[in-house]
């Protein structure tokens, strides 16, 4: 799929899912259903192998791997970035593609960090955002969590035909490479989901109104001052050190939003 064609995406994709400002919750009990599964899932399958994983895994070897990761996410951002036509960031953004590639041993290494980088994070349902689409209903995705139609849309974009793993041409050691990173991912959420539990009465509400916020700060490229903060998980964005529990909802990064890997299910 070209840049056309992803453009003309963009700009149909709107007309079948949008949500009014009244309701971003209009499918609340099917969502609650799939999270209680997704819950189950988690403390039965996923949580356990993620911490086996931290368990066996040495901790240079883990950070490898999670920089790995986030390097290919990088290669996505680019993309996003010029189909938004911000391209300023895509300038930086290729750069801390290409530098973490080379010098930083295919992003092994997170050179670019180290010298004072930021990583940015664009996808495609920013990109629809972008383009106009800027409500949309909420939306559990079994196994993958907390979503909108808009961001599940355009995750199956990102992730069919902008994801470099999505190239590899062997479909074993694709899915062998999709599962190392779904483990990896997990494993990241593991001090923030310790919270999440303790951190509201309703944690589905909560996890619901963290997620639409972290979304609607990307968008606004972290542009505060331009959302409506209103919600259960007022502030919820302030950063924390992954070895250090937090102790305040105040203190959970996106990455409190449970679920969200921003991988696709194993083919």
């Amino acid at each position: 799929m070209n840049i056309k064609n992803l453009i003309i995406v963009a700009l149909m994709l709107p007309l079948f899912g949008c949500a009014t400002q009244q309701n971003i919750d209009p499918l609340e009990s099917m969502n609650r259903s799939i999270y209680g599964f997704n819950v189950a899932v988690d403390d039965a399958v996923m949580k356990p192998v993620a911490k086996g994983y931290k368990a066996v895994m040495p901790d240079p070897v883990e950070k490898g791997i999670n920089n790995f990761f986030n390097n290919i996410r990088d290669i996505i951002t680019v993309i996003n970035d010029v189909l938004q036509l911000k391209i300023e960031h895509a300038a930086n953004d290729t750069g801390r593609v290409l530098v973490n590639s080379t010098v930083g041993l295919l992003g092994l290494i997170d050179v670019h960090s180290m010298s004072g980088g930021e990583r940015r994070k664009e996808d495609f349902g920013q990109t629809l955002a972008h383009y106009g689409w800027s409500n949309s209903a909420y939306l559990v995705v079994p196994l993958l969590g907390p979503s909108t139609i808009r961001d599940a849309s355009g995750f199956i974009i990102d992730t069919v035909f902008l994801d470099p793993i999505a190239y590899i041409d062997n479909v074993r050691v694709r899915n062998q490479v999709r599962i190392l990173q779904f483990i990896d991912a997990r494993a990241e959420l593991l001090n923030a989901s310790a919270i999440l539990d303790q951190a509201a009465l309703d944690p589905y509400s909560f996890q619901r109104d963290a997620y639409l916020q972290y979304r609607d700060k990307l968008i606004n490229d972290g542009d505060v001052d331009a959302i409506d903060y209103n919600s259960s998980a007022e502030n919820a964005f302030e950063p924390y050190d992954e070895d250090e529990k937090p102790t305040d909802v105040t203190d959970v990064t996106d990455d409190l939003i449970l679920g969200h890997l921003d991988i696709p299910i194993v083919e």
